[in-house]
């Protein structure tokens, strides 16, 4: 399950080819900011889209644009608040579960290298509390994700809890209808 774009530097950034994406923007540096004609992906946002650290790393060294959008109105922010394990990650983590408790630290590593992705795409000027075409913000995506280890993350860059969403929810009102008591707490503390 991959996405195919027709831009080189983002198809290289969603696959985490550094080494690809040095060349191509060697050869031509506007090549750092192309938008996808399809969907309106950069090659940063589609490194955040699937979680390619190394990348965004080097995009953002080489002063990617984090304020872009795409089609659907959202930054590399959201794409990185949206990110969950994938299919094949859970059943490594249901298969390896049985011996020695692997599968659990898979996981423990997935979440780090979340958490790593979020810090990265927070130490640069992304607008936090930029909203998508569903009104929703990071904090709105990490809410239903149930992501209690970035909600912090994002509260420390004073990510707005009282936008609401096309729905007419915040944050917190997706936390406690989805009955995630450690995020609302949060949630009501940062108020």
């Amino acid at each position: 399950m991959g996405c195919l774009f027709v831009s080189p530097s983002c198809q290289a950034a969603y696959e985490g080819d550094v080494h690809q994406l040095y060349h191509l923007l060697s050869k031509d540096p506007t090549q750092l900011n192309v938008q996808e004609e399809h969907n309106g992906d950069t090659p940063l946002i589609a490194a955040c889209r699937h979680g390619k650290l190394r990348v965004v790393q080097y995009l953002l060294e080489n002063r990617a644009d984090v304020q872009l959008t795409n089609k659907k109105q959202r930054t590399c922010l959201h794409y990185v608040s949206k990110r969950t394990l994938s299919l094949l990650d859970y059943l490594m983590v249901a298969i390896l579960m049985p011996i020695l408790l692997l599968g659990y630290f898979l996981m423990l590593q997935k979440r780090r290298q979340q958490e790593a992705l979020m810090k990265e795409v927070l130490s640069s000027n992304v607008n936090i509390d930029a909203v998508d075409y569903k009104g929703n913000t990071a904090l709105h995506y990490i809410c239903q994700r149930k992501s209690h280890r970035l909600v912090p993350l994002l509260l420390e860059k004073n990510a707005d809890t009282n936008i609401q969403n096309n729905d007419g929810e915040t944050p917190l009102d997706i936390a406690k209808r989805l009955k995630f008591t450690k995020i609302v707490k949060m949630l009501k503390k940062a108020h």
